[in-house]
């Protein structure tokens, strides 16, 4: 139904006066009830109120579409005001309202005011629309002016055909699989269904791969979008045009991304090529962001080891009995010796399990198991004087280097191996990558490893001499850097870096890490609960959210509040934050998972200090956004 069909001279008003939003409705409704729409104008006025207080139908810019749907209407209709000196409506946005159209759907008929709703919200969202509303000298080009954009609306929105299923597929990773993962999936999602383009994106998160693209759905696609900051395997999409880009992009340029996918313009991707020269998309992101997806291939991979072998760790400490025999603590009681023997073999498994997945993001598969035995060789401290290891400690960066060694050995072997006679070619991957590429990975990995343990030697004393002012600078430091860009690089590389003081046994970076990445969202949360007319009602529900987010170490729910306001928000987060990690290690507090956020606090050292840590952290977080923020009204007004 057109708006034209719904909207009558005799229900529109250019010269409305009214000193609140319960005058502007109270008169609005009896234009409507001029129309002969109502059966009964008081009770359709009590349903329009009675949707009010479900959410302020002010939209903001100085519009209000007031609307219900009631038993007390008799067909559908529209009346519309003109409030030239504006009247205060309790909109989004805080400001007074200049143009109101009101809806009248009756109860048992169809969904027509949501169609008319619709169709006014896209209308006056058009540059210079509202404004020609404003300037309109009678009723009638009033509606003139409406039936004209409704047409071209009509025109532009024509929906063209197109072939069954979904036109754009995307794979959305992320290092850690939690949140940017599905943000950047609801992303692509919501704009393409705004641009009419069908979307599917498959996640891959922390919990495996969800919404799996089929074979069938990628045969018929246009484009494939990997917006990911770890690398996916792209073998199904051998042949289709695919788009490689960070899962950021796919959070922010949602749309940038679709456009450019069903241009035509995209790049088709050829997996043989780009399995021997390491992609062509790839190419293009340059060096440091090719490290960056290696080392955060592995990282996500090695995440679940750590976690649950430091939590298992943590848990034998916490039910093991001290005063048994102080030396053997951890495995003093069955209970206790059980849990620290499995959480020792998952946490061991932490830097083979690093090193491999590096290797097989570099080289694919043939990498997997030469970054594994190098990785072995490097947690041995293996050296060829001594081959059983025990000599250097090389640690976590000697298992690093042993990955990216051993994945780019698998990569030269590929490289010498390409003009062999293709009656050899399958003996490439069952002997040659994995006899060669085991012994020359493992060769590299030792000749370096005296380094290595050199370097992590210098490091972990230097750390561990640190006291007093020093070691809260650390604190301060690491835990800040958590809330620069809430899960980017440099989130990460404070991450990654108190993840691998684990494995040396300096518990006390990674809890001070987990403190200041907690603050973010707690900030956030409680300042949309205490300082309420500083954020729009959107705003205070998202809030609510970020109280679970917070506590689980989910540092990225605070992202849509940074991105919409960073001047204010990111420095708050980033004192909050350091607070938090400063305060963290004063009182030395230990962690031996990454992971986990409050729900293992009791196996935290000293837990009650860590917990009032994050609280004086968020606490502070929360009243210099407040400083910060102005509230709406004023800031509007201002």
């Amino acid at each position: 139904m057109k708006i034209k069909d719904l909207l009558q001279a005799q229900s529109i008003d250019l010269n409305a006066k009214a000193g609140s939003k319960d005058e502007i409705i109270d008169y609005m409704t009896r234009l409507m009830d001029k129309t002969n729409n109502l059966k009964n104008r008081e009770d359709y006025k009590k349903d329009v109120l009675k949707r009010e207080m479900e959410g302020t139908t002010g939209i903001g810019d100085g519009i209000a579409i007031p609307h219900a749907k009631s038993e007390a209407v008799k067909k559908p209709g529209l009346a519309a005001v003109l409030v030239k000196e504006g009247v205060e409506y309790d909109s989004l946005d805080g400001q007074p309202v200049h143009i109101a159209f009101m809806i009248a759907a009756p109860a048992d008929g169809s969904d027509v005011h949501l169609s008319a709703l619709s169709k006014l919200s896209t209308m006056l969202m058009v540059p210079g629309f509202k404004d020609s509303l404003l300037k309109a000298s009678s009723p009638e080009e009033f509606l003139r002016i409406i039936d004209k954009k409704e047409r071209e609306l009509d025109e532009k929105t024509k929906k063209p055909e197109r072939k069954e299923g979904y036109r754009v597929l995307a794979v959305t990773a992320c290092p850690t699989g939690i949140a940017h993962t599905f943000m950047a999936a609801e992303s692509l999602e919501q704009k393409g269904k705004e641009l009419d383009i069908p979307v599917k994106v498959e996640t891959q998160g922390a919990d495996g791969a969800k919404n799996i693209l089929t074979a069938d759905e990628i045969s018929k696609a246009d484009c494939i979008i990997i917006a990911a900051d770890k690398n996916v395997d792209l073998k199904r999409f051998d042949g289709k045009p695919v788009i490689i880009t960070k899962v950021a992009s796919g959070i922010h340029k949602a749309e940038e991304l679709i456009l450019e996918a069903v241009s035509g313009n995209v790049a088709v991707y050829h997996h043989d090529h780009a399995a021997e020269d390491d992609t062509v998309n790839e190419v293009k992101e340059g060096i440091g962001r090719q490290i960056y997806k290696h080392l955060m291939n592995g990282v996500s991979h090695m995440l679940p080891f750590v976690i649950g072998g430091g939590i298992l760790i943590a848990l034998a400490f916490l039910f093991d009995d001290y005063s048994i025999d102080p030396s053997n603590f951890g495995k003093n009681t069955p209970i206790a010796a059980y849990l620290k023997t499995i959480g020792e073999y998952s946490f061991g498994m932490m830097l083979p399990i690093l090193s491999g997945y590096i290797a097989m993001s570099i080289a694919d598969r043939p990498g997997l198991a030469v970054g594994i035995v190098a990785g072995l060789v490097a947690k041995a401290g293996s050296t060829f004087l001594n081959p059983a290891g025990g000599e250097v400690n090389a640690g976590f960066l000697g298992a690093l280097f042993a990955g990216f060694a051993a994945g780019y050995v698998v990569l030269g072997l590929k490289k010498l191996t390409e003009k062999m006679p293709q009656s050899l070619n399958s003996i490439r991957p069952m002997i040659i990558y994995p006899v060669l590429g085991v012994l020359t990975g493992s060769v590299v990995t030792t000749l370096i490893n005296p380094f290595m343990g050199m370097i992590n030697t210098a490091l972990s004393n230097a750390l561990n001499g640190l006291n007093g002012t020093s070691k809260i600078l650390l604190g301060v430091i690491c835990a800040g850097m958590q809330s620069v860009d809430m899960g980017g690089p440099v989130n990460k590389t404070s991450y990654v870096f108190a993840t691998s003081q684990l494995a040396e046994g300096n518990f006390e970076i990674m809890a001070a890490v987990m403190a200041g990445g907690m603050i973010p969202p707690l900030a956030i949360a409680l300042c949309t609960t205490f300082f309420k007319n500083r954020f729009t009602k959107k705003e205070r529900e998202s809030g609510l959210v970020n109280y679970l987010l917070g506590l689980s170490f989910i540092s990225e729910g605070a992202i849509p509040f940074a991105a919409s306001d960073p001047l204010r928000v990111l420095p708050s987060c980033i004192i909050g934050s350091a607070t938090a990690g400063g305060l963290s290690m004063f009182f030395g507090c230990t962690l031996r998972a990454p992971h986990g956020g409050i729900f293992v606090l009791p196996t935290i050292g000293n837990p009650l200090m860590y917990a009032l840590s994050i609280l004086i952290g968020a606490v502070v977080g929360c009243l210099i956004l407040a400083i910060l923020k102005k509230p709406l009204k004023e800031e509007k007004g201002a």
